[in-house]
């Protein structure tokens, strides 16, 4: 399935129902009095968060949505029938903006959360209600109020504890096959991740934490460069990053790497650039047995957080991060 994490959708809730203009007429009742009935509240539309839903796909088909607007008031003081309500699923995790005014309009993050988007418009008031002891025979009616209408934008932003920054090829996609049932794509060229995945790691029975996995980033995403910062924002709820570097083979630097996607993540977000961030050096298992490289890099970076030594390939040091991340999420 394509993942879409944003769609620009219309709404229209239903308009209220006209009140009724009517007399009472029966036999052998010469003043039988006015009668009309009130009409019904227009629909309202509803968003409503979805656990079966993980991208906003369905949107790229569908862009329109219409509330059923209230019946009309009847004689006999009959009220015209409600319209019904509409309910769009989404997924956990939406955030719903006000694309006019760019207006938060909430935020959609537990299973079966509603949020309502467009009020339907308000019922009509029929005859009968303006009946009074100076006005027996009133032909005075009101009509019903248009729904509201919007045009809203979806931005889906993935719900995950831990997520994994690097560049291309880091060995973020095969550091989550190793320790979770997904299955991104793993392959010797860049860019083979092209959006993001998620994974559960099970530590034992009620013990367990989401990984998300985003494309790589390169120097200038920021900038638009490569895949850009666009997958960024699906980290902003997470509450632990792991940065993965590729510290093989001996000629590569992965200090510049490293500080290259901390200036990339600054340039997006200084909030997101102040969360905890943990160093996972990758493919330490193609490095001679003496090479001390997790040393010199925290010298050169003055790195305060910690630092981890894995091989997703091979799994070494995975079980022992995974254990860590679960202690740290728990306390």
């Amino acid at each position: 399935m394509k993942f879409v994490d944003e769609a620009t959708i219309s709404v229209v809730a239903g308009k209220g129902g006209d009140g009724c203009l009517s007399f009472r007429r029966e036999k052998f009742i010469q003043y039988g009095g006015p009668n009309g009935g009130d009409g019904g509240d227009g629909g309202s539309i509803y968003l409503r968060a979805d656990a079966d839903l993980n991208t906003l796909i369905d949107f790229r088909f569908k862009h329109q949505f219409r509330a059923k607007h209230g019946e009309h008031g009847k004689g006999a003081e009959c009220t015209g029938k409600k319209g019904q309500e509409l309910y769009i699923k989404v997924p956990a995790g939406t955030l719903v903006f006000d694309e006019d005014t760019e207006e938060c309009l909430g935020d959609l993050l537990k299973p079966g959360q509603t949020l309502l988007i467009a009020k339907g418009g308000e019922h009509g008031l029929g005859n009968v209600r303006f009946k009074s002891s100076t006005n027996r025979a009133p032909r005075r009616i009101t009509t019903g109020t248009p729904g509201e209408e919007r045009k809203l934008r979806l931005e889906l932003q993935i719900l995950a504890d831990v997520g994994l920054l690097g560049l291309p090829n880091a060995g973020k996609s095969s550091f989550i096959r190793a320790v979770s049932a997904a299955r991104p794509k793993v392959a010797d060229y860049p860019f083979t991740t092209l959006r993001p995945h998620l994974g559960v790691v099970s530590i034992e029975i009620d013990r367990s934490f989401v990984i998300a996995d985003i494309p790589g980033l390169i120097e200038g995403a920021a900038e638009g460069v490569g895949l850009g910062v666009h997958f960024l924002k699906h980290l902003s709820r997470t509450r632990l990053l792991l940065h993965i570097v590729d510290v093989a083979p001996l000629d590569s630097e992965p200090v510049k790497d490293i500080l290259s996607i901390i200036q990339e993540v600054e340039n997006y977000s200084a909030e997101l650039a102040t969360r905890e961030r943990w160093l996972v050096l990758n493919k330490v298992d193609l490095l001679p047995p003496d090479e001390e490289v997790q040393q010199a890099i925290i010298e050169e970076l003055d790195w305060q957080g910690r630092v981890f030594q894995i091989s997703a390939l091979s799994g070494q040091g995975c079980r022992e991060l995974c254990y860590s991340i679960m202690q740290y999420l728990e306390a």
